[in-house]
């Protein structure tokens, strides 16, 4: 996640969002249907996960990659940018340093899921992080070039309200297509500045994976990995990118699938 390229509709960066009080009572999610593990991604079918930034993984779908621990071989992530846009104009957080560090946390992240590193398909692209829409067309290839028919291919949804998410979510909806693969959209940014009944949701293709406890606390471990993200920048004043609110809405006990 970066607060660099948001382009939120009602709530912009820095405003607290839609609090999970108000999600929680929304009709619309109520009756999003709810999907297992095996029929959102069948035994043998491979998942491969299109993340914008390092920790958009475990955003989206930390709880999926939990639940697919013991499939690891069937998991190929693509990891698009560094990351290194999430502090500008940082003195504590320069860029090469964030780059580095966000790695790691990477790493660590995908680890307390219960992922064999070892075993786990990883591809880093690092594009510019805040420009992806630059190099969308290269995007598409690398993806394409990574996919197989039959695949489950996971990404951004292509509105999410964020430059590199959107960006993100078209070039993988253009590969899938391309190579024969099932597209599934997770929103991120959308749980911000979307309200509960929003129409410009599509909950006609919302499913909802339910997480069981362990699941959902591997999630929040994970989450914590990113130490980057979770603290208040003292050399700019700026917050957390991570704040509260911001981990409440994407720390609930299941995860929202648009298929």
């Amino acid at each position: 996640m970066s607060r660099a390229n948001v382009q939120s509709v009602d709530a912009p960066f820095g405003v607290v969002g839609t609090p999970l009080r108000d999600w929680q009572a929304s009709r619309a999610l109520r009756r999003a249907a709810v999907v297992s593990i095996d029929e959102l991604i069948p035994p043998g079918a491979r998942l491969v996960v299109v993340a914008p930034h390092p920790d958009d993984e475990i955003l989206a779908c930390g709880g999926l990659l939990a639940a697919m621990a013991d499939r690891v071989a069937d998991v190929h992530l693509i990891s698009v940018t560094d990351g290194d846009a999430s502090h500008p104009g940082s003195q504590q957080w320069p860029v090469a340093r964030l780059r580095a560090q966000r790695r790691v946390e990477s790493e660590c992240a995908l680890a307390r899921l219960g992922l064999d590193l070892s075993r786990l398909s990883w591809q880093r692209l690092a594009l510019p992080d805040a420009r992806v829409a630059e190099h969308e067309a290269a995007l598409v290839r690398a993806i394409r070039g990574s996919l197989h028919a039959g695949d489950y291919v996971l990404a951004t949804w292509r509105h999410d309200g964020h430059g590199d998410h959107e960006a993100v979510g078209r070039a993988a909806a253009q590969a899938a297509r391309a190579q024969g693969a099932t597209l599934l959209e997770v929103p991120v940014w959308a749980w911000h500045w979307a309200h509960p009944e929003d129409p410009r949701l599509p909950w006609g293709r919302a499913r909802k994976l339910l997480l069981n406890d362990d699941q959902l606390e591997r999630k929040r471990e994970a989450i914590r990995a990113h130490t980057s993200q979770l603290h208040d920048d003292p050399s700019t004043g700026a917050p957390p990118v991570l704040d509260r609110a911001t981990l409440e809405r994407l720390l609930q006990p299941f995860e929202l699938v648009f298929t």
